[in-house]
């Protein structure tokens, strides 16, 4: 079932993707900076699992579009913080409808009534979760967990680019 469950959610969040103007890794990092706030390169690519070099690249060019904003750190004259731009606002939220969109569509085709029901359920229990495994996550870090895997991807990838 955990396996099932995996792939249903990884396949729905890629099936959505096909209408993102952002590359993910960009879109990532703008979603971050609007979730949690301003944020160092440091603790985006922290957050992200990959290298400061990596992130750095990425920061650049969402930095080049417009989409940050990069201004010194009240707490630390070394650190430069990151705070995204009414575009970069603009643009993870363009991507975000348009995701909404697609899924609105897809549950408008092909589930009934009773099927809606049964989703909002699932999608609760989706929620806890979610919740339990992130409450574990700290258990699983330097463990061959999820962030030392991400680092590794991260280091893979590396081509992303902001479109």
């Amino acid at each position: 079932m955990a396996a099932h469950l995996r792939a249903a959610v990884s396949a729905l969040v890629r099936s959505t993707r096909t209408v993102d103007q952002l590359a993910p890794t960009p879109a990532a990092v703008l979603d971050l900076l609007d979730v949690r706030g301003p944020m160092t390169t440091a603790d985006l690519a922290a957050s992200r699992g990959v290298r400061h070099q990596t992130m750095a690249a990425t920061v650049k060019e969402l930095t080049d579009a417009g989409c940050l904003t990069v201004g010194p750190d009240p707490d630390d004259g070394r650190k430069k913080i990151l705070t995204l731009t009414t575009s970069g606002k603009s643009a993870i939220d363009a991507d975000r409808r348009r995701r909404v969109g697609v899924l609105a569509e897809a549950l408008d085709k092909s589930l009934n009534e009773d099927d809606r029901h049964i989703l909002a359920h699932a999608l609760n229990l989706i929620d806890r979760i979610t919740g339990t495994v992130t409450d574990g996550r700290v258990m699983n870090e330097g463990h061959g967990g999820r962030a030392d895997r991400r680092h590794e991807v991260g280091r893979r990838q590396g081509g992303h680019r902001f479109r």
